[in-house]
């Protein structure tokens, strides 16, 4: 059986400018790798309503789950909240337990909690707080879309607490084989693996070693044994001793 799948949305006109790198999607790919979920597609829109809305109505239609990362802070960009609300048919307001925990937070640190702030504390009816160990202001979930911060350390920290709740599958399992030949030269051999081996994916990435070329051919599937069986018939396509 297949395992779940997920895609991911990454919300923020500083990614699509160039002037953030965008981490995030790195991280939430491995997590849930190892989770056993398939993280399918990985979009990127601006900071923008109705690309926001459009988008998630689409993700959530076609995978299991949806994360989305950036645009839920106090300044007048942060829209997220708002666009996932308006994607839903919700309506949208300072909810009271949100509030407790910034202002719980505020109070302990000697800052005011200011109306910019209290927009972080605005959560869609009906949804479930995030816990954020790190800055306090939470994430939410509605039905199967999670909404977490654009900030890695927040982002990672809003991952470890959503994913206990997210269903998971087979750890995906990969190997790593050197192929000191050019791809042209291994394509027809390994796309007849690849037909061999339909439950196990192959991927071939080229390199150039102080002038030796040759491609990493790397094996994935969640079996191990097959992974195995097939890492094994690569190597006998394609032994070390022609390096």
């Amino acid at each position: 059986m297949p395992n779940p799948t997920a895609a991911m949305l990454v919300i923020g006109d500083e990614i699509l400018s160039g002037r953030t790198r965008d981490a995030n999607m790195h991280f939430l790919a491995g997590e849930l790798t190892r989770h056993g979920v398939t993280l399918a597609e990985v979009r990127v829109v601006l900071d923008d309503a109705d690309a926001i809305i459009a988008a998630l109505r689409e993700l959530s239609a076609r995978f299991d789950t949806v994360f989305t990362s950036g645009g839920i802070g106090p300044t007048h960009d942060d829209i997220t909240a708002d666009a996932v609300a308006a994607a839903f048919g919700l309506s949208i307001d300072v909810r009271d337990d949100a509030r407790a925990l910034l202002q719980a937070h505020y109070d302990v640190t000697g800052r005011e909690m200011n109306e910019a702030r209290l927009r972080m504390a605005r959560i869609p009816d009906g949804a479930r707080l995030i816990e954020n160990p790190v800055s306090v202001a939470p994430g939410f979930t509605v039905e199967n879309v999670h909404v977490m911060a654009g900030v890695p350390s927040v982002f990672q920290a809003m991952v470890a607490s959503v994913l206990p709740h997210v269903t998971g599958g087979a750890p995906l399992l990969s190997q790593s084989v050197p192929v000191f030949r050019g791809e042209g030269d291994i394509a027809g051999p390994l796309g007849a693996l690849a037909a061999e081996f339909e439950d196990v994916s192959f991927g071939s990435y080229p390199f150039d070693r102080n002038g030796v070329f040759g491609a990493n051919v790397v094996v994935r599937g969640t079996d191990h044994a097959r992974v195995n069986l097939a890492v094994s018939r690569l190597a006998t396509l394609f032994p070390q001793r022609d390096a």
